[in-house]
């Protein structure tokens, strides 16, 4: 099984700086230039990378048998602003770790 911890930690930025462009660019552009399709544009575009990024957690906390600590972790920085940039040098320290390795068939049985 690959690592999936890279493609985590690689989505949990982009989506980090989709929020940032948010908060940052898109919402003064709709409360003080009146514009709100900026933050129409940004906000979906955040929506549907925090999706994936929540999808993404998951699938990477269950083929890696993070705690559920661990989880909660990444997805409470996921909500701050710039945590995910905070985060990423103990990401990085998680993606060095080898991905549990998969039982075969016949051990599943019987032992």
């Amino acid at each position: 099984m690959k690592n999936p911890v890279p493609l985590l930690r690689r989505l949990t930025l982009i989506e980090g700086v989709s929020f940032l462009l948010l908060l940052f660019i898109a919402m003064p552009l709709k409360y003080l230039a009146g514009m709100p399709v900026a933050v129409k544009v940004f906000g979906w575009t955040h929506g549907l990378l925090f999706v994936a990024f929540c999808f993404t957690l998951l699938q990477t906390m269950l083929n890696m048998n993070w705690s559920f600590k661990r989880a909660a972790t990444v997805f409470i920085a996921s909500l701050l602003p710039f945590g995910p940039f905070v985060l990423d040098r103990r990401m990085r320290e998680w993606e060095k770790e080898t991905p549990p390795a998969e039982e075969s068939p016949g051990e599943k049985i019987g032992g």
